[in-house]
């Protein structure tokens, strides 16, 4: 992986595990992927944070069914839940395709990068 890219994830993964919505598995992954970072470990680790990642970023349309149900009613609160139906649906609108918390934007980010990080 090239430094500037690596300089770019490694920032990014530090946004997320300090980012509130971060998930414990993703917290994980990310420390576990920068303490693999220039051993020989690292190509592995690399492909097990990019899954970990991809199974954990929130797509939109999960977002909103999410915060519309008693779940999010219990995790948001019941006014809170529908201020964040109502965001995820405007930011849907205008393309979003996962929520925009934190986390999940860091997590975006370094996905986006994927190609990337995947590079011999």
């Amino acid at each position: 992986m090239k430094k500037e890219v690596l300089d770019y994830v490694a920032e990014k993964t530090h946004e997320m595990m300090e980012a509130h919505s971060c998930s414990a598995e993703a917290k994980a992954a990310g420390q576990a992927w920068l303490d693999a970072v220039g051993t020989e470990n690292e190509a592995q680790e690399t492909e097990k944070y990019i899954a970990e990642l991809e199974a954990d970023i929130m797509p939109i349309d999960n977002l909103i069914a999410f915060a519309e149900s008693e779940g999010g009613a219990q995790v948001f609160g019941a006014e809170k839940t529908k201020e964040v139906a109502a965001h995820a649906k405007e930011i849907k609108a205008a393309g979003a395709k996962y929520c925009d918390c934190p986390a999940c934007a860091a997590v975006e980010a370094i996905l986006a990068k994927k190609a990337e990080m995947l590079e011999a």
